[in-house]
């Protein structure tokens, strides 16, 4: 869509509905609309203020925090560019091809739903306007009688012939229609400068839209800084026995999460940990921190934590601690390490696990945790540095059962979904599982990549075709955009993600079950990080490919 589009040139104007593309979310759908007064427009290219569509159950965009932007901002319009529009009707079908998540179907339905809204009171003003006409008609009628009445009594008196003027005649039937026809833009939609209410569902959505010019469709193609934004939940947690907590799509503003009146301590600030402990204050929760390089504490205690000194402090002045690292030996050293967490244990408190370990290790942690007295719970999380900071991770748990709805508010900070899968071991297994699944198939991107360089082809007009397939989504396009800017600045760490490849190889292989393809992606990583990548994105698995 991008280069062929970009240059055709696109006339829009107030009113119209179009697609915007929001960062690094799908194009959504909105309204040129009049900004505010007090919304000084950016200075540059042509751009166009543009109001939102949605639904009270989505949040499709982040609030970008750049300190460099300085633009001025509201919760539900933007500025954007020209060139980063397109008009809604002429694309909705590419559109809507691309893009099948239920979140941005609903925002479609709100335009939809909009538009038929628009189309009554086009019909309400059209019979308005034709009972106005056979008033107008009527009342012409009327005149016209009275004026022949008064004529042949003119004549019979024989008072001077006194002429009807036609002139008049007209302008009384034809004004009041003139003046309906002028004013019907108005009345189809097209709002005027000052008006305020546009009828547009108000909604999640629209009170986090973030102001300032976005980033384009692909024209060009912009690497930003990962974005900080707390997401929480509308939907409260129901005892209907589904496995599953749906905690997505809510906001700070709308007041819908109640923050667990527990103390809450935070072992691990790195990708992870830190997105996470950002949207546990911002909801509103009491948190203690600590990290082994106590340096990045410092930002979380200008943003209102407290600092713990150990591990063991923090867990037992916390009622429930969670932690976050990097790989099994982390996990234990963290849990029965000098000054750690199990020294803090005593009975009733809690000890929540959301690193990405085998089932192994949390098995023995929890052995070690409940002999204590304590209470436990393993909670990996699926995502990347990007979705921690969106409060958009997804939730895997096991153990007790009890502490995964105590820790629903947490959850729901912090994600947008949560699974509760029963005994611990299940949700390390299943995590391993779906990261074997993302590895395999970021390796397999690197290769049709490099594949298609050289054999000739254009790399941008392959991700161009995958974009419009039953692939498409937010991870191809990334992945895919960084390996054709070079950057590969981590959003989920190389080293990691080889780490997951092979600790799934090695539960495939517990269980005798063959991982041929995990296998293979696993070597490719492993020469990755040969090459020094280990501390780039999983995207850089692509060097090994060119070297």
């Amino acid at each position: 869509m991008a280069a062929a589009a970009a240059a055709v040139p696109v006339n829009l104007r107030l009113g119209d509905l179009v697609w915007g593309k929001l960062g690094r979310y799908p194009p959504w759908p909105g309204k040129i609309v009049n900004p505010p007064k007090d919304l000084k427009k950016p200075r540059g290219k042509k751009c166009f203020f543009v109001k939102f569509f949605g639904t009270e159950d989505h949040l499709p965009v982040l609030e970008e925090l750049e300190p460099k932007l300085h633009q001025p901002r509201t919760r539900e319009s933007a500025w954007i560019k020209v060139e980063q529009l397109k008009p809604y009707h002429a694309h909705k079908e590419e559109m809507i091809k691309i893009n099948k998540g239920k979140r941005f179907q609903q925002a479609v339905d709100a335009v939809e739903e909009f538009l038929k809204k628009g189309k009554g009171k086009d019909q309400a003003s059209h019979n308005s306007t034709e009972e106005k006409n056979r008033r107008n008609s009527s009342e012409e009628r009327g005149k016209q009688s009275v004026g022949e009445e008064k004529h042949k009594a003119n004549l019979s008196e024989g008072k001077p012939k006194k002429r009807v003027s036609s002139v008049s005649s007209e302008r009384g039937s034809k004004s009041p229609l003139k003046r309906t026809y002028e004013q019907s833009p108005r009345k189809r939609g097209r709002p005027p400068k000052d008006e305020k209410d546009l009828t547009i569902p108000e909604s999640s959505t629209v009170k986090r839209m973030m102001t300032g010019t976005m980033a384009g469709f692909k024209w060009p193609p912009s690497v930003s800084e990962p974005a900080v934004c707390y997401q929480a939940i509308t939907k409260k947690l129901k005892e209907t026995g589904s496995t599953s907590i749906q905690a997505a799509d809510s906001t700070a503003i709308n007041g819908s999460i109640t923050p667990t009146d527990k103390k809450i301590g935070f072992l691990g600030l790195g990708l992870m940990g830190s997105g996470i402990v950002s949207n546990l204050l911002k909801m509103g929760h009491t948190v203690t921190v600590w990290n082994r390089t106590a340096e990045k504490c410092d930002l979380f205690i200008q943003e209102g934590a407290r600092l713990g000194r150990t591990p063991a402090e923090v867990v037992s002045t916390c009622d429930i601690t969670f932690a976050c690292v990097s790989d099994p030996k982390a996990a234990k050293d963290l849990v029965l390490g000098p000054s750690g967490v199990l020294q803090g244990i005593r009975p009733g408190k809690c000890y929540v696990d959301m690193s990405t370990v085998d089932a192994d290790t949390v098995t023995e942690l929890a052995q070690v945790i409940v002999s204590r007295g304590g209470r436990f719970l393993e909670a990996p999380v699926s995502g990347n540095q990007q979705l921690s900071n969106d409060g958009m991770l997804v939730i895997l748990a096991a153990g007790d059962r009890g502490l995964y709805e105590d820790c629903s508010s947490c959850f729901q900070a912090m994600g947008k979904t949560s699974f509760f899968l029963g005994e611990v071991g299940n949700a390390a297994k299943m995590m391993l599982i779906v990261n074997m699944v993302q590895g395999s198939f970021m390796a397999t991107i690197a290769e049709g990549l490099t594949l298609a360089q050289v054999t000739g082809q254009s790399q941008q007009t392959l991700l161009d075709i995958l974009n419009q397939g039953q692939l498409a989504s937010i991870f191809l396009d990334q992945k895919c955009q960084n390996i054709l800017q070079g950057n590969f600045k981590p959003d989920f760490y190389l080293k990691y993600i080889q780490k997951d490849l092979r600790l799934a190889i090695a539960l495939g292989d517990s269980v005798n079950h063959p991982t041929p393809m995990a296998a293979a992606a696993n070597e490719v990583y492993k020469r990755a990080k040969a090459l020094d990548q280990s501390d780039n994105d999983m995207s850089a698995v692509y060097r090994a490919y060119i070297h």
